[in-house]
């Protein structure tokens, strides 16, 4: 796959094609980890209209779109200055979102995707980039394939979770 990858930041006039993304990506990928796979605790307190819509004017949440070519292929989101444990803000970066819709998978986007974060963290002068991914699947692996190391255990505290999916690690990347 030789094409290039362009994270578009979200404006207004593309909130709808970001939520519509994240939406169908988030369900290509996560369903199994909701009770009756119904993931609507998760969209409504993160890919709804409203919560992307208040995201946008927070300096410090950065939405993008993720471009091949013409296709859009599906989102990300960054939180400038966020700390973990004792990493504080100033030298963090956190990838919150990094979903990419399933008819991608498996062309290299994704480590394309996190050399852009990577990037980017780096003209920010940030040491860490950081993430949260579910303990069970694939994900783990392509992090730590991909320079990630394991911090810490976390938990999804969402309710609707199924308690044997709520298992989370914290990753971090020193860069």
């Amino acid at each position: 796959m030789s094409q290039e990858i362009i994270l578009e930041e979200v404006q207004r006039s593309t909130l709808d094609t970001y939520v519509s993304i994240g939406q169908k990506s988030y369900r290509e990928h996560y369903l199994h980890l909701w009770e009756n796979e119904d993931p609507t605790p998760y969209i409504s307190n993160g890919l709804s209209a409203s919560v992307v819509e208040r995201e946008l004017s927070e300096p410090n949440s950065l939405n993008y779109l993720v471009k091949m070519g013409n296709a859009i292929v599906g989102i990300v989101k960054l939180v400038k200055d966020c700390g973990v444990d004792e990493l504080s803000p100033e030298e963090s970066l956190k990838a919150e979102k990094i979903y990419l819709l399933k008819a991608y998978a498996g062309q290299g986007l994704g480590k394309k995707v996190l050399e852009w974060i990577e990037n980017y963290a780096r003209s920010l002068k940030k040491k860490v980039l950081w993430l949260d991914t579910m303990q069970k699947g694939n994900p783990i692996q392509f992090y730590q394939k991909n320079g990630f190391v394991i911090k810490r255990e976390s938990e999804l505290v969402l309710p609707g979770a199924k308690s044997s999916e709520k298992a989370m690690w914290i990753l971090t990347k020193q860069l």
